[in-house]
């Protein structure tokens, strides 16, 4: 029988919420802390998350401390939401990660880029079919960072594994991405936009029909107003919440990004959700820049 995978592109095209990973005053991953605020994306009509994504402070985990946030994501999750587990780093230990993804129950993967500073096209074509081919019931989603990539190779990826649906494209250009879609096949993938909301509107109108989201773990009803709105086609409906999230995506983006985990993860300290602390290279926003943070997360309807 052949798989189709209609599940998990349907999960796919949605926000794919990335949860943050809250470290208690030890450092360590804090558990319980963790599982509230999966249930409280779940209990807001959440139904895809992403453990191990870069809100979640992919690089900063070691590997033990990755598969337990898996581990918890499946268990609290209970089959009420899809669970696309990030995986990545070098091909076996993304391999060993997507294996233990496909033991827990879950059925999807979103493969990191490669951490390598030399990246040739034919090589990104081999570490994606490396992880795909190793597990052949699962969904693989590549998460496209390289501007430099060509359609065609993702096209070539999924000629050999056809157990890669999706893409999570996180080139902020979306020129490119309607032609980098084009070429691999718009209707062949699930396209998910990976710069979250700010992109969403212009990646939709030329293809996307899912955004990732680290903005959801502080408002989930903001998050599921855009998509609302995309799906109708209402653009200006969409732009309204553009607006809304405007500032609070541009203090994220600020420095390179500096600040993307940082402020989210003080939105929910303002909150009393969790603790604000990140781990290195991420710092938490010294005192001074606290409020405007907390301001804007008061104003959302929570």
């Amino acid at each position: 029988m052949t798989t189709t995978f209609e599940t998990q592109r349907t999960a796919l095209a949605d926000v794919v919420a990335i949860p943050v990973t809250p470290f208690a005053a030890d450092g360590s991953v804090e558990a319980d802390v963790y599982r509230a605020l999966l249930r409280r994306l779940i209990d807001a009509g959440i139904t895809t998350l992403t453990p191990n994504g870069n809100t979640g402070e992919f690089y900063a985990l070691t590997p033990a401390e990755r598969r337990r946030v898996t581990e918890l994501t499946v268990e609290e999750a209970g089959g009420g939401a899809a669970i696309l587990v990030g995986v990545g780093h070098d091909v076996p230990t993304a391999v060993a990660s997507a294996l233990h993804a496909r033991e827990l129950g879950a059925r999807m993967v979103m493969v990191h880029q490669p951490v390598h500073p030399y990246v040739s096209q034919a090589g990104w074509v081999d570490y994606h079919r490396a992880i795909a081919e190793a597990v052949p019931e699962l969904g693989v989603v590549p998460y496209v960072r390289n501007a430099q990539l060509a359609g065609a190779r993702l096209a070539e990826l999924a000629d050999a594994c056809p157990n890669v649906i999706g893409v999570k494209y996180a080139v902020p250009d979306a020129a490119k991405f309607a032609a980098f879609a084009r070429d691999a096949g718009l209707d062949r993938f699930v396209w998910v936009a990976g710069l979250a909301e700010p992109y969403a509107p212009s990646y939709f109108s030329a293809g996307a029909t899912g955004f990732t989201s680290g903005l959801v773990n502080v408002a989930p009803a903001v998050s599921l107003n855009m998509i609302e709105a995309l799906r109708a086609g209402d653009y200006t409906a969409a732009m309204k919440v553009w607006e809304q999230i405007r500032r609070f995506e541009e203090l994220r983006a600020a420095n390179g990004s500096a600040n993307n985990v940082t402020v989210v993860k003080e939105a929910l300290a303002s909150l009393g959700l969790c603790r604000r602390e990140v781990r290195p290279p991420s710092r938490p926003l010294p005192e001074s820049e606290r409020a405007e943070v907390a301001a804007i997360a008061a104003g959302w309807s929570i």
